[in-house]
C-alpha cells in the first residue's frame, strides 16, 4: 500500500474495523490471502521443479573399486522439494514467502538444499565416514537463479492484488 498508515487510540481502530467488516471483513481477507498464495505458487512449483531436475554428477566408480545400494530408500530430490512452502503475510506489509522449511526434511538432509546450491556436494560413501565422494550440482545455483527468474513477476501479481483490495476497501 502507498504511504504509512498510523493508528493511534481505540477509536480509529473500532472505526478501521468497521470499514473491513462493512467492505468485506472476514471474506475479503480469505480472498486477499488466498489470490496472494496462488501468486506464489508458480514460484514454488518452479523450485520444485528445479530441484527434481538437478543433477548430481560424480567422477563414477574407480576400477576395483566396491559398489553397492544405497542405505536409505528415500529420493533425495523429492524429499527436498517437500520441503519447500509458502506463507503469506496479510499485515501491515502483505506479500508471500517461498522458503525451504528445514523441519520438513529428514535431520541427515536439512543443509542439503544450501549444498547442492553451492555445486560441490561431499559426502561419505554409503556412511562410511573413512570414504568420501564428490558429486557435483551443474549447473549450480538452482534457488538463486530460479527465484531471480520468477520474482518479478510474482512481484507484480501481489502489488496488483494489493492495489485491488485497497480499491475495494475505500
Amino acid at each position: 500500500m502507498a504511504g504509512s498508515v498510523q493508528i493511534q487510540g481505540t477509536g480509529q481502530l473500532l472505526t478501521l474495523s468497521r470499514r473491513l467488516k462493512a467492505a468485506g471483513g472476514p471474506r475479503l481477507q480469505r480472498n486477499f490471502t488466498r489470490r496472494i498464495r496462488r501468486a506464489a505458487e508458480p514460484l514454488q512449483r518452479d523450485l520444485q521443479q528445479a530441484i527434481r531436475r538437478q543433477p548430481l554428477v560424480s567422477e563414477g566408480r574407480k576400477a576395483g573399486k566396491r559398489g553397492g545400494r544405497s542405505p536409505t530408500t528415500r529420493p533425495l530430490r523429492a524429499t527436498l522439494a517437500g520441503g519447500i512452502r509458502i506463507s503469506v503475510r496479510t499485515g501491515a506489509n502483505p506479500g508471500a514467502r517461498v522458503w525451504m522449511d528445514r523441519s520438513r526434511l529428514p535431520r541427515d538432509i536439512r543443509n542439503m538444499p544450501w549444498v547442492i546450491e553451492s555445486g560441490r556436494v561431499r559426502h561419505p560413501v554409503f556412511g562410511n565416514r573413512r570414504r568420501w565422494a564428490t558429486q557435483w550440482a551443474r549447473p549450480a545455483g538452482w534457488w538463486s537463479k530460479t527465484v531471480a527468474a520468477g520474482t518479478p513477476r510474482m512481484t507484480a501479481e501481489v502489488a496488483r492484488i494489493v492495489d485491488d483490495v485497497r480499491r475495494e476497501i475505500e
